[in-house]
């Protein structure tokens, strides 16, 4: 079987794509072509157009990575023509009708509530104070302090944005189960993984899992991609 030699990364809500650059950097390095898309984040909608646009640029089958929300714009994008495997790394992968806003509206007991800040003006921001803790942990404090410092404000319309045909039901899935993570709870990741079929791994690793083991994220990829 050929490896498929494109990938296409997708980041989530309240960071920018320049978070995949170990994961870019890892990858490029034994000849991958790596794209990455840089999300609106206004609504789903224009998220899956802006990687449809990148998708349309390959010549040939790509490997979607989705982090976070990325993993519902993975799920609404992914039946794209170019599109042969699906990665989610620590991702919401909903179903059929289902959206960011449907899939943490009721968490369990005892699970760890992301510290949103109430929308101003239709965006969403997490608390700059408890950033580290919640999303990056595993990142010393510098590095969280910048991802805190240069979040991208969220759409209210992008967390609402639900998904018509998900992609996992007719394309190979993998999934990496962030352990530690302090926004989407593990055993949310475990179920949505089991559901959509997913080749499973874990990490002992926050939500910034791919920032902080950038390794064990390309080679999740390259599983997918061979």
């Amino acid at each position: 079987m050929t490896t498929i030699r494109n990938i296409v990364l997708v980041h989530g809500g309240f960071v920018d794509g320049s978070g995949w650059q170990g994961v870019y950097d890892d990858l490029a390095k034994d000849g991958f072509q790596v794209r990455i898309v840089q999300n609106p984040t206004l609504s789903l909608a224009g998220d899956v157009a802006a990687t449809h646009q990148v998708l349309d640029s390959l010549d040939g089958p790509a490997v979607l990575v989705g982090h976070s929300y990325g993993g519902v714009v993975v799920s609404e994008a992914g039946s794209h023509p170019n599109v042969a495997a699906l990665v989610y790394i620590a991702a919401f992968a909903p179903d059929k009708g289902e959206s960011v806003s449907s899939l943490i509206a009721d968490p369990p007991p005892g699970a760890p509530v992301p510290p949103i800040l109430p929308p101003v003006n239709g965006f969403l921001f997490l608390d700059r104070d408890k950033f580290h803790g919640a999303f990056a942990a595993d990142l010393p404090a510098h590095a969280a302090g910048f991802m805190a410092d240069s979040q991208v404000p969220w759409g209210v319309d992008a967390l609402g944005g639900t998904v018509t045909e998900p992609a996992w039901r007719h394309k190979p899935s993998w999934y990496l189960v962030a352990t530690e993570d302090h926004m989407i709870p593990p055993p949310a990741q475990r179920a949505m993984a089991e559901r959509a079929g997913a080749t499973v791994v874990e990490a002992v690793g926050s939500h910034a899992v791919y920032v902080s083991q950038p390794a064990t994220v390309a080679d999740l990829i390259r599983q997918a991609a061979a």
